[in-house]
């Protein structure tokens, strides 16, 4: 492996997803627990920097919101602190922080290639025109940057993203050229949400130009339960496969290699980066199967990953399997820079 160590360094790398917080921000979201002291404290531009010094071959980030307070009834009113969160990046994304934006500097704005803020998608697509207005209005001279919207489904009723509504405002993003990035969760979930996701993305294809179709990434593997023994047997590893297969015939439809340390039990989030690899090869194997090098990235999931038992060095032993999985698969050169950076460039239009 010395060989892959050494060549690491100089693989271009962008990391698509990671979240950003000033600790003022931490009461405005919807997760924020105050007794549970491993989230307080800023998760901000000099935090995410320290955490990925391993990796000075680092060209940026794609910033994902953070799931903040919103409300999906109270018109404009509801959008506030998205709104608030847009803000906050674009002065990051140009270089021009105040002075809450503690320790971020100008020469920052290099650093953040593409913002991908909350968006009312139950509302429909004339809202939505509306909301988008609005983050253009708040980005300002950052809005190129902003590359699309996420609205959170894992934790959502089973019907939302197949409401027509939704499919609406999916096929406004599509022609706007804005990918929408998906957030389910089969662990916690079930499979009725690997069925919904499939659906919705045939329902926002369907009859579309290829040009005008929505772009979607899926975030984490779609959540898969990694704590499953013995794969071969068991139903909800088989019908996580299915839908990968399937999910990766599906035209302009990318997958996020992230969000991996949550799904696992403590003990594997302990261990080495060799044992790590092992455990997750019957998932890490299908996702490069069926999805191939041009329509999987790298993501961190950052700070996320370094919540429970993985601590801060998990930027730096995610990015070791997921060199490590390129390794043992015999990846080309072209390959791997196509999971560190390249598909990440093609999926967002970074």
């Amino acid at each position: 492996m010395a060989e892959s160590q050494e060549q690491q360094l100089v693989l271009p790398i962008i990391d698509s997803h990671i979240h950003l917080f000033r600790e003022a921000d931490l009461p405005n979201h919807n997760w924020y627990d105050p007794t549970k002291p491993i989230v307080s404290g800023a998760r901000f531009l000099p935090e995410f920097k320290e955490a990925a010094k391993s990796a000075p071959s680092l060209l940026g980030f794609v910033f994902v919101e953070v799931d903040v307070k919103h409300d999906l009834d109270a018109g404009e009113e509801g959008w506030k602190l998205p709104l608030k969160e847009v803000a906050t990046l674009s002065r990051v994304a140009l270089g021009e922080p105040s002075e809450e934006d503690i320790g971020v500097e100008k020469d920052d704005a290099k650093l953040c290639l593409g913002i991908v803020p909350w968006a009312p998608m139950p509302s429909g697509a004339e809202v939505l025109e509306k909301y988008i207005a609005k983050v253009k209005e708040t980005a300002g001279e950052a809005w190129p940057k902003v590359k699309g919207f996420r609205y959170l489904v894992q934790d959502k009723p089973h019907g939302t993203m197949v409401q027509d509504k939704f499919i609406e405002s999916l096929k406004l993003l599509g022609r706007k050229g804005l990918v929408f990035e998906v957030g389910i969760d089969h662990h916690r979930r079930g499979r009725q949400q690997l069925d919904e996701l499939l659906a919705m993305i045939e329902k926002a294809h369907d009859g579309v130009p290829e040009e005008e179709r929505v772009t979607f990434i899926l975030n984490h593997l779609c959540k898969p339960d990694l704590a499953i023994y013995n794969i071969t047997s068991d139903p909800a590893f088989h019908a996580w496969r299915t839908a990968i297969y399937t999910l990766s015939t599906c035209s302009k439809t990318y997958m996020k290699l992230s969000g991996a340390f949550n799904e696992m039990p403590a003990s594997l989030q302990t261990a080495s980066v060799s044992h790590i690899f092992q455990s997750t090869l019957g998932w890490l194997g299908i996702i490069l199967a069926t999805f191939g090098a041009d329509k999987i990235m790298f993501g961190s999931d950052w700070p996320v990953c370094t919540y429970n038992e993985v601590g801060e060095d998990a930027w730096a032993k995610w990015r070791d399997v997921v060199e490590k999985m390129c390794w043992m698969a015999s990846l080309s050169d072209e390959d791997r820079a196509m999971i560190f950076g390249g598909t990440a460039k093609k999926a967002y239009g970074l």
